[in-house]
């Protein structure tokens, strides 16, 4: 079984082969998705798609970059939606400095209070980070974030930095990256986090691993990311497969 910790089936460039989509990913033993939602229309889809699909569980959150849109409003809202039971964690949240729409400081601003709010509801949180590595361990840290843990999602950071995640209590989530050939970082990532505080995923459409590279990504290719780990691991594909759903069900409080 495969688990895909983070997919945007609510993407639009689903909208016309949604269920082939998802047949090629139960076909390669995917058994387990969760869909990100990160603004109002994404939102809105990804709940509207786990009442339709029974293995389908949503995360909902404010991305960083449209953080200077978020109103009291929409966090409310976000707060009211969490109580539905397939609603496994908050995010995506955290910052993005790479864009310029949303300033750092509305940003940081943003994060912590999605933050409190999943302390609130004791739900995991899912970690956007781009360029800002430093300012989303100090903001981790400094709401003791650690109280409930979560997903570095996509994580592309080093090894050192993957080590102080994990101490905080949060998992190190692989995509296609690890697939690429000169990616040293990620490789040297997968090598060395301990296979219980790992987690894989697509964040599909994007960062469609090798030989898809550049092409729209699905959840049928987190079997290329397993693949990758467990040959950097010297390891089974069945170990990674497992222990990897394993750890995202113990996260998500799935049975």
């Amino acid at each position: 079984m495969l688990f895909d910790t983070h997919v945007h089936l609510n993407d639009e460039q689903f909208n016309e082969d949604l269920q082939e989509v998802i047949e090629r990913a139960k076909e390669v033993g995917v058994s387990h998705m969760v869909v990100v939602g990160f603004n109002r229309p994404t939102i809105e889809r990804a709940i509207s798609l786990v009442e339709e699909y029974n293995f389908l569980y949503a995360s909902i959150g404010w991305h960083p970059v449209d953080a200077i849109d978020m109103t009291d409003e929409d966090l409310a809202w976000i707060e009211e939606l969490s109580a539905h039971p397939k609603v496994v964690a908050l995010g995506e949240m955290g910052l993005d400095y790479h864009w310029d729409k949303s300033p750092h400081d509305i940003q940081q601003e943003v994060f912590r209070r999605q933050i409190r709010l999943a302390k609130k509801l004791k739900l995991p949180i899912i970690i956007h980070n781009r360029d800002a590595t430093k300012d989303v361990i100090q903001i981790l840290r400094e709401e003791n974030a650690e109280d409930i843990g979560g997903i570095m999602h996509c994580f592309s950071g080093s090894a050192e930095t993957a080590k102080e995640c994990i101490e905080m209590n949060f998992y190190i989530s692989l995509g296609g990256p690890v697939t690429f050939k000169n990616a040293k970082k990620p490789k040297r990532v997968a090598e060395e986090v301990p296979l219980d505080r790992m987690l894989i995923e697509t964040d599909c459409p994007y960062l469609a691993p090798h030989p898809y590279r550049g092409k729209r990504n699905e959840p049928a290719y987190v079997k290329l990311v397993a693949e990758q780990i467990a040959e950097l691991k010297e390891i089974s594909f069945e170990e990674v497969a497992n222990k990897t759903t394993e750890n995202a069900k113990k996260l998500f409080g799935i049975d």
